[in-house]
């Protein structure tokens, strides 16, 4: 498959301008990333590509405005143009360059587009005979000295500093970007400097991660040790239990607090990664349509455009393989068995939505095909039950919270329950809530406790604990009488509609709970009122 937009073309970081390269993938190399399995002249052309990007940034920025440091970097381009390369393959410096070329756009001056960053790294990398001078930063993360990262004696990102892992006979480098005030631009706020002991943490987890990953995921690990070229140090989010991001900006680069463990390292530069070889395949070749059609993500609360669905899928599938590898162990039996199912629900939803091109058809009809098989797996049959539930519990939550019901026909609806008529047909209207927001569900925790053999006393909302057992009667009691007594726990509802009896709920969620509220009657039977709608 081959996309010949100019924009998407490579060029040469110099004044004269050649041939512009046309970049292309074989139709069996498409369809072997869109299964997450690419070999390495797929991530060779598509990292070609991203340099050609970044090349393409800095040509029109130098056309745009004086560049400092660009006719040294294009002179030291004739005699190591391999090093100048790499060096412009950086990550951070896509980000750099997009945000120079935007503010140069906006009207910013040259130093409020940080005019000297270019020119800092070059000297840094040893490329450029003379230190250039701090441009006015646009701020940055202090050090635990109190200074500011990229306005140290002019530099950008001080020594690098690495992590690097070997097993196996296949080896890791990735550097640690701890410095360089524009990682902030993956969205999340940067960590301070590292501490050695920090560094020597971060070096332990990658040690055993990368172990983890070579024994169980070898392919995969390939793909990492070519695609990552930086770790990004992020603050936790008290929030979450880590927490990680790319940029489309910045391909190879992982934004990430610092993990609990090794596997939740491992999982979390999988899922990462495969955000930074969709974003490069997106911006060789338009897979949707309607990339910012809303719908439903088995991995967000709110409501998610086609193309963050098709990311959340994209990402999941490697992590699933993950889990599927770890053998004999429940918890990653859960962790297989619910993704495997969330990631072939939101496949087959994108190729029925309409909303894909051909090429992200064939794109994503690759996915489906590599997990669809993996349903056809067994798992424990209580480790499945719970899984089939937390994937409805989620799906239930996120129907009550985005799902709005006209108070009007709430109205109708109380009206015609009163007078002991037929339901009218109320449809609910989508209505995002007005927060994003990631997963977090204290019965999902109590699960992750139970089949991980820790102590569950005193876990969960009443309730909770006998639905993870598989005592549904006794939830079923629980959940209704938490609905009775609080009508806006959207956590009740969902628990009723999982528990035996509550079917009926399942369907339209979001309307029985309205009507609930309207009637403002204890003595009404939520099932009961489940029961008249549905019928």
């Amino acid at each position: 498959m081959t996309d010949t937009a100019d924009p998407r073309q490579a060029v040469r970081p110099t004044a004269g301008a050649g041939p512009l390269r046309v970049h292309s993938l074989s139709d069996p190399a498409f369809a072997a990333l869109g299964a997450g399995r690419p070999d390495a002249a797929a991530l060779a052309e598509l990292r070609r590509a991203q340099l050609s990007r970044h090349l393409l940034l800095l040509r029109e920025i130098v056309t745009t405005a004086p560049l400092l440091g660009y006719a040294e970097l294009a002179a030291a381009e004739r005699e190591e143009p391999e090093r100048v390369r790499a060096l412009l393959a950086r990550p951070l410096v896509g980000v750099w360059a997009t945000r120079y070329l935007s503010a140069l756009r906006a009207g910013a001056t040259p130093d409020e587009a940080s005019t000297g960053y270019l020119a800092r790294l070059a000297t840094e990398a040893g490329l450029s005979p003379e230190p250039a001078p701090a441009a006015a930063g646009r701020g940055g993360v202090a050090d635990r000295g109190g200074r500011v990262p990229g306005q140290r004696s002019g530099s950008v990102a001080g020594a690098a500093r690495r992590l690097t892992a070997v097993h196996g006979g296949l080896s890791i480098s990735v550097r640690i970007e701890d410095r360089d005030p524009l990682r902030a631009g993956l969205g999340l706020t940067p960590a301070a400097t590292l501490t050695d002991a920090e560094l020597a943490r971060w070096q332990g987890l990658l040690t055993e991660a990368w172990r983890l990953l070579v024994d169980r995921l070898r392919p995969d690990a390939e793909v990492l040790a070519t695609v990552l070229d930086c770790i990004v140090p992020v603050e936790p989010d008290p929030a979450a239990r880590g927490i990680s991001a790319t940029s489309v900006d910045a391909f190879g680069a992982v934004a990430m607090s610092e993990p609990a463990d090794a596997t939740a390292l491992a999982v979390g530069l999988l899922h990462e990664t495969q955000h930074s070889l969709l974003n490069a395949v997106q911006y060789l070749f338009d897979l949707h349509e309607q990339p910012d059609a809303p719908g439903y993500s088995p991995w967000r609360d709110d409501p998610r455009p086609a193309s963050g669905i098709l990311h959340g899928a994209y990402a999941y599938l490697t992590v699933t393989r993950f889990w599927r590898q770890t053998a004999g162990d429940r918890l990653a039996a859960f962790e297989f068995a619910r993704w495997r199912a969330a990631v072939l629900h939101a496949a087959e939803g994108l190729l029925a939505g309409g909303t894909l091109t051909a090429a992200g058809t064939r794109f994503v009809s690759a996915l489906r095909a590599e997990v669809r098989p993996w349903l056809d797996e067994p798992v424990p049959a209580d480790v499945a039950r719970l899984a089939a539930g937390a994937n409805a519990d989620h799906h239930l939550r996120w129907r009550l919270r985005n799902l709005h019901v006209d108070p009007r026909d709430a109205g109708l609806l109380a009206d015609a329950w009163r007078q002991r008529r037929p339901a009218p047909g109320v449809v609910a209207e989508l209505r995002p809530a007005p927060r994003r927001a990631l997963e977090a569900s204290s019965r999902l925790d109590l699960v992750h406790a139970t089949l991980a053999g820790r102590p569950v006393s005193g876990r969960g909302a009443e309730g909770d604990l006998d639905y993870v057992r598989g005592a549904e009667d006794a939830a079923l009691r629980a959940y209704r009488k938490r609905v009775v007594l609080d009508p806006a726990d959207d956590a009740a509802w969902a628990g009723l509609a999982l528990s035996g009896g509550g079917a009926a709920l399942r369907g339209t969620p979001e309307v029985v709970a309205a009507l609930y509220r309207t009637l403002r009657d204890p003595s009404a039977d939520p099932l009961a009122l489940a029961r008249w709608i549905s019928s």
